[in-house]
């Protein structure tokens, strides 16, 4: 129950990045579902390989590096999925920084 109820606020945080991020599109409520779904799988598969072959870049820049690995996921889910559209990379950072930034507002007021 817990994981669909994460799922559901996720999607609910990718629907209020639409509203704050030009040129990240979501058609409708049960594409931002499937969006969260399949960001959580590439969470799941992708990013720790990502994580891995830039770990040099990420220490760097004080893991500040991982908005470019989220952004790229967002790159990826929005090749996969119609009708979810990330206009650019740009965009994609823009989004990827607002999402942890809402994501985080929210764990707050849950918790």
């Amino acid at each position: 129950m817990k994981h669909i109820i994460d799922l559901l606020i996720r999607s609910v945080v990718l629907l209020l990045t639409t509203y704050l991020v030009p040129g990240f599109t979501i058609d409708s409520y049960i594409t931002a579902i499937i969006v969260a779904l399949l960001l959580a799988i590439l969470n799941l598969l992708v990013k720790p390989l990502l994580v891995i072959l830039t770990l040099p870049a990420t220490i760097l820049t004080l893991g500040l590096f991982l908005f470019v690995i989220n952004a790229i996921l967002l790159l990826m889910a929005s090749a996969l999925i119609r009708g979810f559209e990330v206009e650019s990379f740009g965009t994609a950072l823009i989004a990827s920084i607002v999402i942890t930034l809402i994501s985080s507002l929210l764990n707050v007021l849950i918790k």
